[in-house]
């Protein structure tokens, strides 16, 4: 009498784990493959291999793999009774499947978690495709069915499962065979995603389907035993987050909330399944792009899964292949997909064309909630009627809001003295995550400073700031580190009045926009422009670097030769190059000799005239869009245009200096460390000579430099001979009485 060995306790009970559901599908497994033993066994002839033990498995070895709780006890079962046998399993397997089917139903009731049930469910298996992952999957967990595939294939070193094997374990008739071929087709569920490989080597693909090999994937089998890794392929690209709540984000809470309960509809309220949901929020860097992306998941209960599209197109991996595993591990992790730097697919060309159109089949496949994150704001073409898509532009928060970040930020901070963070705020127009780095770089500067012990100043929050902003604009402009200070520069009290207020501007524009409201007033030109103008050498330079020192920003020298262009459309799109880079540099434009570009705009006589007025328009429209500070310099006032003009801020002329201040120029132009003689004439040289400070530092750097040669200090005779050398240069033919009682110093 053949009796089967209890294969579950109860019929009822739960499964405990995915584990123990897998293992009895594997006794099911078991009881099939040995069904397929005695099918093959009767079928064949007597064929003793015993001398060929240990290169052929026996029957005897087979029996003994299968032994456990699949085969009959030995006493029970008569030898060579392969009907009894083949009549025990096929009751033992119905059976075991009725109680292995209870079970699941009952786990999956309470609510518990089997991984195969919910592979099954996130890619809409049938249960042939489960049978053909679990044949996969055993070899994983048991290394005794590598010898059961052998046997059954009849060549011991075919170990792995091949098509037609699974074929011939699960189906039974001919039709059902020839139907479960559909299985391994391109688009099934089993090749489609990635879940099964079939045949692993070139050669292996130019056998018949039914000969080649099946491999489960290193991603599902760690899914199907519970391991949360990642698939390996991404591990340098992505990471997952879990949100434990809701972030701050600088932007209007009504937003916010608008945003939420429009995901929330999309997701669960629209239609059975819900939609796809595909957002783009653009803005600079560190404007809470993927904060906000997180806070939306964290309201819809998901994590979130984060990966770089600029890493993942230099990846030596086919992009096509890394944007497939990633939407399918958002699957199996349930999470939200988020791609950073979706800017490097956003340029038109065709190959990123293709790369976007993939991005989009992938987030429509695998993911209900995808965030696009960019620089720039986009939106999809095509998509209409298949998902939900909406766009949201992070704006740079205001003066007051970043004045309160700042203040957030440090606010455990060891501060030394009272700092003016709202003067910070007004300086640099930086996003709160280009804050928190300024800051802790700010604090490590002090740490540097004072080898870990100092407290923040001033310097090292001006410092850390000028190295946050954008470093891009050098490479269009020169870049012009301040060496004067106030001191130096000598002007009438009227244009150095004028300079202080174009600071205090600067410095005091988050009280001015930001506590009294005049930033609602103003949709534009709330930058700060000004004109030098006078003749070369009066101080026009000079005075912007003063500024720039003074308020602690980068200032920039715009050239330009790298400007101007013969060609129509090319000076614009020049200017729009500097005025986008500058508006994340945080810096002072200084246009030098600024009449050639943004002269009067003349009678339109030919076509090149248009253009040039238009060159002109084009400027005042950047200058009013620009934020930051724009100083032109121009040596006659009268050859700007007058409508551009009127649009300036300041207007501060530089005159030629008299003999006062030329005299004070000549004092300021000396060194500390420069030796000089008393016999030093400085008066007379100012009221000798009518020329501008800058031909008055020529002079004075042109002697210092005779007299290195062969005298200790700097005497009058150098001065002399430098002024006759700077004369001589302007020009001007030098006379004896030009040089009074130091014409002798000539010889």
């Amino acid at each position: 009498m053949v009796r089967a060995v209890d294969i579950v306790a109860d019929i009822n009970e739960p499964y405990s784990s995915s584990l123990a559901y897998l293992l009895d599908e594997m006794r099911r497994l078991d009881l099939l493959i040995y069904s397929e033993v005695v099918r093959q066994q009767r079928c064949q002839a007597d064929n003793p291999l015993d001398q060929f033990k240990g290169l052929v498995l026996t029957r005897e070895e087979i029996e003994g793999l299968l032994a456990g709780s699949t085969a009959p006890h030995s006493e029970d079962q008569r030898p060579g009774d392969d009907d009894n046998k083949a009549g025990f399993l096929r009751g033992a397997l119905r059976n075991l499947e009725l109680q292995v089917r209870k079970r699941r139903s009952a786990t999956i009731a309470q609510g518990g978690y089997l991984s195969l049930h919910h592979l099954s469910r996130l890619f809409h298996l049938s249960s042939f495709e489960e049978f053909c992952l679990l044949i996969c999957l055993a070899p994983e967990i048991d290394s005794k069915y590598e010898k059961l595939y052998a046997y059954l294939q009849d060549d011991i070193n075919r170990k792995k499962p091949c098509v037609g094997m699974a074929i011939n374990l699960f189906c039974h008739t001919a039709a059902e065979k020839a139907e479960a071929r559909s299985v391994f087709g391109h688009e099934a569920p089993l090749v489609k995603y990635g879940l099964l490989q079939i045949g692993d080597k070139v050669p292996d693909n130019m056998r018949p389907l039914l000969s080649r090999f099946l491999k489960l994937d290193d991603r599902i089998t760690g899914f199907l035993l519970e391991s949360g890794e990642p698939d390996a392929r991404l591990n340098s690209i992505i990471r997952l987050s879990f949100p434990e709540g809701p972030a701050e984000v600088h932007i209007e809470q009504e937003v916010i909330d608008r945003l939420q309960g429009c995901v929330a509809y999309q997701l669960n309220n629209n239609g059975s399944q819900g939609r796809n949901v595909i957002l783009n929020f653009s803005g600079r860097y560190g404007a809470g792009k993927q904060t906000l992306a997180e806070t939306v998941c964290y309201h819809a209960g998901l994590p979130i899964l984060i990966a770089d599209a600029g890493e993942m197109l230099d990846s030596s991996q086919p992009f096509r292949e890394i944007m497939w595993v990633l939407g399918r591990e958002a699957l199996l992790q349930q999470a939200g997909l988020c791609l950073e730097n979706f800017d490097r697919l956003v340029d038109e060309t065709d190959e990123n064309k293709t790369n976007i159109k993939l991005v989009l089949d992938v987030c429509r496949v695998f993911t209900r909630l995808t965030f696009l994150l960019s620089s720039r704001p986009w939106s999809p073409q095509g998509m209409s009627g298949t998902g939900f898509f909406a766009a949201l532009e992070l704006p740079l928060p205001d003066e007051k809001t970043r004045q309160r970040v700042w203040e957030k930020i440090s606010g455990g901070g060891y501060l030394e003295g009272s700092i003016d963070f709202g003067e910070l705020a007004g300086k640099f127009r930086f996003t709160p995550g280009q804050i928190r780095d300024a800051y802790f770089m700010a604090k490590d500067l002090a740490g540097w400073r004072s080898e870990g012990q100092g407290a923040i100043n001033w310097d090292d929050l001006n410092c850390a700031c000028r190295s946050q902003s954008n470093q891009k604009l050098s490479r269009l402009a020169q870049k012009v580190v301040p060496r004067y200070s106030w001191e130096e520069l000598i002007l009438p009290d009227d244009q150095m009045q004028q300079l202080s207020e174009i600071c205090r501007q600067v410095k005091y524009r988050h009280i001015v926009f930001g506590d009294w409201g005049f930033n609602r007033k103003l949709s534009s030109g709330k930058g700060l422009s000004a004109l030098f103008c006078g003749p070369p050498g009066t101080g026009k330079t000079m005075a912007a670097e003063v500024i720039a020192g003074e308020l602690g920003l980068e200032l920039y020298k715009i050239d330009l030769s790298q400007i101007i262009s013969k060609y129509i459309g090319e000076t614009e799109k020049n200017l729009q190059n500097i005025f986008r880079e500058a508006y994340t540099s945080n810096a002072i434009l200084f246009f030098d000799e600024a009449d050639a570009l943004f002269g009067k705009r003349s009678e339109v006589k030919d076509a090149h005239d248009r253009y040039a007025n238009i060159e002109t328009a084009y400027l005042l429209q950047k200058m009013e869009e620009y934020d930051g500070v724009t100083i032109l310099a121009s040596n006659l006032r009268k050859n700007m245009d007058q409508a551009f003009v009127r649009r300036l801020q300041f207007i501060i002329e530089f005159p030629f200096p008299n003999d006062e201040y030329r005299e004070r120029i000549w004092q300021v132009m000396f060194p500390p460390e420069a030796p000089r003689s008393g016999d030093l004439d400085l008066g007379f040289l100012a009221r000798k000579y009518n020329i501008t400070g800058g031909n008055i530092k020529n002079i004075v750097l042109t002697a210092a430099f005779m007299a290195a040669e062969a005298s200790p200090e700097i005497e009058m005779k150098h001065l002399i001979r430098a002024t006759k050398r700077e004369l001589q240069k302007m020009g001007k033919i030098c006379m004896p009485e030009d040089f009074g009682q130091y014409f002798a110093c000539l010889d």
